[in-house]
C-alpha cells in the first residue's frame, strides 16, 4: 500500500530542505527519495519544483529520463536484465524471453503479488560475461536455462 500523499510530502521536505541549497541539488534530492520510498512518487515533483525554483517539466525531465527513478513502488525484488548489445549476442534475446515467461511479466512490469519488477537496462558494465542481470544490486553473468529458472524460484519465494 502507497503511502498518503501529506505522509509523502512530509517525508520528503527533510530531504529537499537537506540538499536545496546545495549546487546541483536535484540528483541529491532525487536519491534520498528514492532511498525513503522506493521510487519518485508523481505527487512530489511540484514541491521539489518549487523549492528548487524549477518548473515542473524540468523536474518530471530528469524523474523521467534516468531509468532508476521509477513512478511506481517496485516489486520486493528488482530484476534488470541487460538488452545491450553484447549480452544480445551472447544469447540474451532468450533469457529474457525465458525469464518473462517464467516470471508472466514483461518489461516495466511488477508482479500482481508485488514479488518481482523485471526492468531492462542497457549494460551493467558485464559484457565479458554475458548475458547479464542484476538482482536486487547483485550483478549476475553468464545467465542460462538453469540460472533463470534459479532467479525465477528465489524472486517468487
Amino acid at each position: 500500500m502507497q503511502p498518503a500523499r501529506t505522509e509523502i510530502l512530509s517525508a520528503v521536505m527533510p530531504i529537499v530542505d537537506q540538499w536545496r541549497h546545495e549546487e546541483g541539488p536535484l540528483l541529491p534530492i532525487l536519491n534520498g527519495i528514492l532511498r525513503e520510498f522506493g521510487y519518485v512518487p508523481r505527487e512530489v515533483v511540484p514541491a521539489i519544483a518549487e523549492a528548487l525554483n524549477l518548473s515542473r517539466a524540468e523536474v518530471y525531465g530528469v524523474v523521467s529520463f534516468y531509468h532508476d527513478y521509477r513512478e511506481n513502488p517496485p516489486g520486493r525484488h528488482v530484476l534488470k536484465l541487460c538488452r545491450a548489445e553484447a549480452c544480445q549476442s551472447m544469447g540474451g534475446d532468450a533469457i529474457a524471453e525465458r525469464l518473462q515467461n517464467l516470471l508472466g511479466l514483461k518489461f516495466g512490469e511488477t508482479a500482481a503479488d508485488g514479488s518481482v519488477t523485471l526492468e531492462p537496462v542497457y549494460c551493467l558494465g558485464l559484457c565479458a560475461c554475458s548475458p547479464a542481470a542484476m538482482l536486487d544490486g547483485e550483478v549476475i553473468g553468464r545467465l542460462d536455462d538453469e540460472k533463470a529458472r534459479e532467479i525465477a524460484r528465489e524472486v517468487r519465494a
